[in-house]
């Protein structure tokens, strides 16, 4: 590949898109007590993807910054923008650390090792989330924004993230798994070191 830093900024850009219209347009929100709410969607599982793509840090920038956007631009969302960046930045740090550094998906041509790396980097990273989502969102609340509400939407979270980290370990496990070879194929597959 000739211009690599190019690429990665490229696919960041598009994984901060995709991760924007995913979290965007493809949510199922839930109202809460307190004009407060909760989604159900899967902009994690663009952060993962793009984290498992190009690693940690572009794949964390990617979703942080698609997600973030669509907080910025839903006036329920706004003010938990600066926890969104923080979060979903975290999400794609974890799960390249743990597809790139420890399973070196990128590196193997063995399919078990990179099918079982991809899910155990995915768990990893939404793990990381279905606990601290909750809990920096209830300080966050609590403390930041001074809502009392924030123990009555607390299993509210709790319940839509670990939803939300389910059906992303999966959908982000099967999509890199499809793209892989056929990145592969094209000469377009980022080895991340």
């Amino acid at each position: 590949m000739r211009n690599e830093k190019v690429y990665k900024i490229t696919l960041t850009a598009l994984m901060a898109a995709l991760s924007y219209v995913v979290f965007t347009f493809l949510q199922f929100k839930i109202t809460l007590p307190g004009g407060d709410a909760t989604s159900i969607h899967l902009g994690n599982a663009v952060c993962v993807l793009g984290a498992l793509l190009l690693g940690g840090v572009y794949g964390g920038i990617g979703g942080a910054i698609g997600m973030t956007i669509g907080d910025l631009l839903d006036p329920i969302y706004i003010v938990y923008a600066p926890k969104t960046f923080i979060l979903k930045f975290c999400i794609g740090l974890i799960t390249g650390l743990v597809a790139h550094k420890l399973g070196k998906i990128s590196e193997s041509t063995d399919t078990k090792h990179v099918t079982k790396w991809t899910i155990i980097a995915a768990i990893s990273g939404l793990l990381f989330n279905v606990i601290f989502d909750p809990l920096v969102g209830y300080f966050y609340k609590l403390l930041i924004l001074g809502k009392p509400a924030a123990e009555l939407t607390l299993a509210w979270n709790i319940t839509a993230t670990s939803i939300n980290a389910v059906s992303s370990v999966i959908v982000a496990t099967i999509v890199y798994l499809a793209l892989r070879p056929a990145l592969i194929k094209a000469n377009l597959f980022f080895k991340v070191k």
